[in-house]
């Protein structure tokens, strides 16, 4: 059984189509990575599946349980964990404050405060620092810290180097390598298609809505990926 998979998923912005028929899953323990262009409807989805967005049609099943119509609070009981694209940290509280907030689901399993500190070693001499004088690197280590502290049985990560630093991102993906090895199934959307198809296991490419493309990083041509990125073709693929 996959540990989250989208079937039938329409979404609508008013008269917009947002998400169009969308159908894919992931596997326990793995990282898919979701690209496409700006407005493709990367964002829109992984806030669906969170419980942001109620989709017009279609299944959201996490370990089986269709949970389309579940709030979003609860879902994050239920195991699912969004890092949204810009952090949403509480930027007048301190780094431990923004993780402890992350623990308010009550859902048992291994992340504390200490162990998201091992992983992001840069939070260590910041953890009493509010969160509104942090870098972008370490804000971002915060909110992943944050959603971890949920204990996550998928994790859904929006955008994670948008608007970092080369080195920032750099420190960050060292950080992150160790989780995506660990078991943890993620769903990362990334718009350097190059770090995406290095972390991840299977690359997901949408267009306008719709879902062009899917496969494995290794079998699919970078070529192939890019074409489907720019919509040079808008058939659906699969490798």
């Amino acid at each position: 059984m996959s540990a989250l998979a989208v079937q039938g998923l329409n979404l609508h912005h008013g008269l917009l189509h947002a998400v169009r028929d969308v159908s894919f899953a992931v596997g326990n323990g793995e990282v898919v990575a979701l690209v496409g262009a700006n407005g493709a409807g990367k964002t829109t989805l992984l806030r669906a599946i969170a419980g942001a967005h109620r989709p017009t049609s279609g299944v959201i099943a996490l370990d089986g349980k269709d949970i389309a119509h579940v709030p979003a609070h609860r879902r994050v009981g239920m195991g699912i964990a969004l890092v949204p694209e810009g952090r949403k940290l509480f930027t007048q509280m301190t780094v431990e404050e923004n993780l402890l907030l992350g623990r308010m689901a009550r859902r048992p399993g291994p992340w504390t405060v200490e162990k998201v500190i091992e992983t992001f070693p840069n939070l260590g001499p910041r953890r009493r620092a509010k969160t509104g004088t942090l870098s972008g690197g370490e804000q971002q280590a915060t909110a992943i810290g944050r959603a971890l502290m949920s204990n996550p049985s998928v994790l859904l990560l929006d955008e994670v180097s948008l608007g970092l630093s080369p080195i920032a991102v750099e420190r960050l993906y060292e950080s992150l390598r160790t989780l995506m090895q660990s078991g943890t199934t993620i769903l990362l959307v990334e718009q350097d298609l190059g770090r995406a198809m290095r972390v991840a296991s299977r690359v997901i490419c949408m267009l306008e809505g719709r879902l062009v493309l899917e496969g494995s990083t290794t079998s699919l041509p970078r070529e192939k990926i890019t074409e489907a990125y720019f919509g040079s073709g808008h058939e659906r693929a699969m490798a």
